[in-house]
C-alpha cells in the first residue's frame, strides 16, 4: 500500500498553513534579481511547490486508478449508463 500523502489542494489564501523554516540553495544571480524586484522568494517557492505537488498527486492518482477507470469506461461503453433508460433528458 502506498504511503499516504496529505492533500494540499486548498487554494492559496483560503487558510494560513503552518510554516516551517527550511534551507534552499538558489542561483545567486536569480536571488539577487528577485530581491531587487522585491519579490517574496518564500511565497513564490511555496506557491510553485504547492502546484508541483498537486500535479504530482494528480498524476499518481491517475496512474494508480487507470485500470479501474478503463474497466469502468469499458463497462459503460458496452452496457450504457446505469438507469439510462429512465433518464428524462
Amino acid at each position: 500500500m502506498p504511503a499516504l500523502v496529505p492533500a494540499i489542494n486548498k487554494p492559496p489564501g483560503t487558510r494560513q498553513a503552518a510554516k516551517r523554516a527550511t534551507n534552499l540553495s538558489l542561483s545567486a544571480d536569480v536571488l539577487d534579481a528577485a530581491k531587487a524586484l522585491q519579490i517574496n522568494v518564500s511565497q513564490v517557492c511555496d506557491t510553485h511547490l504547492r502546484e508541483i505537488v498537486r500535479l504530482e498527486q494528480e498524476r499518481r492518482w491517475r496512474a494508480d486508478h487507470a485500470d479501474f477507470v478503463a474497466a469502468y469506461n469499458s463497462t459503460i461503453e458496452a452496457e450504457g449508463l446505469p438507469l439510462d433508460e429512465w433518464r428524462g433528458f
